[in-house]
C-alpha cells in the first residue's frame, strides 16, 4: 500500500499526545492539516484510527494496533538521524542506556565512568525507568540497550546479549522493632508481618508474588514504593519488613539485619539486552565490551 510517511508522522504525534492541537504544535502545521491528514490516513486504511469527541480524543482498537508499529519505526528513524549527525563530530554516536534506578547507583556508575573516560566526546544519556518499563522502551526503539533484572515478564531471552551480575534478594528488618534474628521464619509466618516493597510495575515484586503464589500464599504488602533505597530507610525505622537485593545494603550495616527463611530464595540476574530486530549502534557495542561477563558456572 502507497502511503506517504508523512501521514504516519502525523498519526504518531496525535496518538502519542492524543490531542490533534498538540500534534500540530510539535510539527508546525496547522490543526485543520492534523485532522486532514488524519482523515486522508484513516480514508486509505479504510477504517478508523481515532474516536473523537470534544473532550477527548482515544485510540481505537485499530489505532492501538497502527500505533505498536509505528512507534518503533518512528523511534529507528530518529535514532539513525541521530548517529549520523552524532558520528560526524564524535566518532561513535551517543550512547542511550535504559536501567531502573538501583541497577543504576549500585552496579552501571563505575562502568559509565569507564567508559566516559575511554571516549569522553560521546554524549550519555540514561533514560531511568522499572525494568519492565525498560524492556518497553528497548522493543520501541528509544533506547540502545538496557541492563535489567532478570527474570522479566516483558524480557524475551533472545534479547539478552550478556549476563554481567547475580545476586540474591532478602528480608531485611530493625532488630528492636522485629526480634526474629533467632528465628528461620516460613514465608507463610512472614506473610504476617507488614512488608515493605517496590511497586507493582517492578520485575521485583513480580519476583515476590511468584514465590508467595507458588506455596498458594497472597501477598498484600504494607507499603508499595519505587525506591529501594526508601525502603531501606523505612526499614530502619521501624515500619516493616523490606525486600530488596542484597548489593544494595552496606557491608557496616548495624541498624538492620537479614532475616533467615525456610525457604531458599532463588539467585536472579542482571542482564545487559538489545532489541534483535534494530542496529547496534558503535557506542553501545563499546559499551557491551565494558560490561564484564558473568561465568556461566556462576550463574543462578
Amino acid at each position: 500500500m502507497d502511503i506517504n510517511y508523512e501521514l504516519y508522522k502525523v498519526f504518531y504525534q496525535v496518538a502519542s499526545s492524543l490531542s490533534f492541537s498538540e500534534a500540530s504544535r510539535k510539527l508546525f502545521i496547522s490543526q485543520s492539516a492534523v485532522s486532514q491528514s488524519v482523515k486522508t490516513l484513516e480514508r486509505k486504511l479504510e477504517q478508523p484510527l481515532f474516536n473523537r469527541s470534544t473532550k477527548k480524543v482515544q485510540l481505537t482498537l485499530a489505532g492501538e494496533l497502527l500505533l505498536k508499529h509505528i512507534e518503533p519505526a518512528v523511534n529507528l528513524i530518529e535514532r539513525g538521524e541521530h548517529q549520523l549527525m552524532d558520528s560526524g563530530t564524535l566518532g561513535l554516536g551517543r550512547l542511550h542506556i535504559g536501567a531502573n534506578d538501583t541497577i543504576c547507583r549500585y552496579f552501571l556508575v563505575p562502568f559509565l565512568k569507564q567508559f566516559h573516560e575511554k571516549f569522553p566526546q560521546v554524549p550519555i544519556k540514561v533514560t531511568n525507568a522499572t525494568s519492565i518499563k525498560c524492556v518497553d522502551l528497548l522493543t520501541q526503539g528509544k533506547v540502545d540497550l538496557i541492563v535489567t533484572n532478570f527474570p522479566n515478564s516483558r524480557l524475551d531471552s533472545s534479547y539478552i546479549k550478556k549476563t554481567v551480575a547475580s545476586f540474591t534478594d532478602v528480608f531485611i528488618a530493625n532488630p528492636i522493632c522485629f526480634p526474629l534474628e533467632q528465628q528461620v521464619i516460613s514465608f507463610a509466618k512472614l506473610n504476617q508481618y507488614p512488608i515493605l516493597m517496590l511497586d507493582k510495575k517492578s520485575a521485583t515484586r513480580e519476583f515476590l508474588h511468584q514465590l508467595f503464589l507458588q506455596r498458594q500464599l497472597e501477598l498484600i504488602p504494607e507499603a508499595e514504593l519505587s525506591s529501594n533505597d526508601l525502603l531501606i530507610d523505612l526499614a530502619k525505622i521501624g515500619i516493616g519488613i523490606a525486600f530488596v537485593p542484597d548489593y544494595c545494603l552496606s557491608e557496616d550495616m548495624t541498624d538492620l539485619y537479614i532475616l533467615q527463611t525456610e525457604e531458599p530464595m532463588p539467585a536472579r540476574r542482571i542482564v545487559a539486552a538489545v532489541n534483535p530486530g534494530l542496529p547496534l549502534s558503535p557506542s553501545a557495542s563499546e559499551f557491551l565490551n565494558i560490561l564484564p561477563p558473568y561465568h556461566k558456572e556462576d550463574l543462578p
